[in-house]
C-alpha cells in the first residue's frame, strides 16, 4: 500500500497539495511542496500512502513517526482517521504537521495538540532585507556596504550554467562547517542544484572578482510568499549572506514575504534567524488522539 517516495509521485502529489491550503500567504507552512518532500525524502524516510486521503508517513528530525496528510483534516471524521493509522499501521502515529487554522476548531476531548519551538517557521517582511533599516538591522546593511566597497559582485539568474559554480560554493561551505561528506544537507543541496526546473525552485547565483561567491534557490509558497530552501555563500565573503538575501528581494518586486523555514533546535542556527528580526514564527502542530477519544465512539470532526 505504501512505497518510498520518488519522482513517479509528484503529480499525484502536487494534485492533492493543490485541493487545499496550509495556511494563506505569510501563513503559510514551508514543508507542504513536492520539491521538499522529494528533496528530503531520506531524511524523514518518507512513504507515499495513496487513496482516498492520500499521505506520507515519514519520521521527524526528533525521532517520531508521524502522517503528513495530503488533504484537510478538519474534513475528515475522526473514526476515519483513526482507521488511516491503523490500516497503515501506525497506530501511535502523530499528525504532523498541521498549521493553527487546522487545529484551532478541533475539540479538545478528541485530539491533543502541541507545537514543538525547534519546527517553527521563521517569517520576514521582505521590505527588512531591501533596506535593512533600523539601528537593529544596522549591522546586516553595514556589512553589504563592506562587502561592496571590498569586492566586485555580479548576479544571475540562476540556472543549469551556474551548477559548477555553486557545487563550489557548496564544497566550500562543508570544508567551513567541518561537515563529512553526506552530512547537512549536502545532498538535498545537490539535487536542488541539478533539478530546481523540475522541482519548480528559482533563484541567483553569485561571483565576487569573477570567482563562485554563493547561491540562493527559493520556492514559491503563494503570489507574494518565497520560501528559502538553500542559501549558501563563500565563507571569507563577509556580508555576503545579507547581501544575497537584499538582493532576492530588490529583484523581486512583488515579494512581500520571505519563509526561512525551521531552526531544527540549533543555537546558531537560532541566533542567526532571530538576528534577522522575524516578523513571526509559524507553529507546526503535532496531533494527538486523546485518550478519551480511543476509548469511545467520537462524533466527526
Amino acid at each position: 500500500m505504501m512505497e518510498p517516495l520518488s519522482l513517479k509521485h509528484q503529480a499525484e502529489i502536487e494534485q492533492a497539495l493543490g485541493s487545499f491550503k496550509r495556511g494563506e500567504g505569510a501563513q503559510a507552512l514551508s514543508d507542504y511542496s513536492f520539491a521538499n518532500f522529494y528533496l528530503f525524502r531520506d531524511a524523514h524516510q518518507y512513504r507515499y500512502a495513496p487513496g482516498a486521503y492520500p499521505c506520507l508517513v515519514g519520521v521527524s528530525y526528533d525521532g517520531e513517526a508521524y502522517l503528513l496528510p495530503l488533504f484537510d483534516v478538519r474534513h475528515v471524521s475522526l473514526p476515519m482517521l483513526q482507521a488511516l493509522r491503523t490500516n497503515l499501521a501506525l497506530p501511535e502515529a502523530v499528525l504532523f504537521p498541521l498549521a493553527q487554522a487546522q487545529v484551532a476548531d478541533l475539540k479538545p476531548e478528541q485530539f491533543d495538540g502541541h507545537a514543538n519551538r525547534d519546527d517553527a517557521d521563521y517569517v520576514y517582511s521582505a521590505d527588512q532585507f531591501r533596506h535593512y533599516q533600523g539601528s537593529v538591522l544596522q549591522k546586516k546593511r553595514n556589512l553589504v556596504r563592506q562587502l561592496l566597497s571590498a569586492h566586485e559582485l555580479t548576479v544571475q539568474p540562476y540556472s543549469a550554467a551556474c551548477i559548477e559554480g555553486a557545487d563550489a560554493v557548496l564544497a566550500n561551505w562543508m570544508r567551513a562547517k567541518g561537515k563529512a561528506a553526506g552530512e547537512a544537507d549536502e545532498r538535498p543541496c545537490l539535487e536542488a542544484l541539478r533539478m530546481a526546473d523540475q522541482l519548480g525552485l528559482q533563484g541567483f547565483f553569485f561571483t565576487a572578482d569573477g570567482e563562485p561567491a554563493g547561491f540562493v534557490l527559493a520556492e514559491s509558497l503563494a503570489p507574494d510568499v518565497w520560501v528559502m530552501r538553500f542559501a549558501k555563500g563563500m565563507d571569507h565573503l563577509t556580508g555576503i549572506y545579507q547581501y544575497m538575501f537584499q538582493h532576492v528581494c530588490q529583484a523581486t518586486p512583488s515579494l512581500n514575504w520571505l519563509n526561512f523555514e525551521q531552526d531544527l533546535g540549533l543555537a546558531n542556527l537560532r541566533q542567526t534567524k532571530l538576528s534577522y528580526q522575524p516578523t513571526h514564527l509559524l507553529s507546526k502542530y503535532r496531533l494527538r488522539f486523546s485518550q478519551e477519544a480511543q476509548d469511545t465512539s467520537p462524533a466527526a470532526v
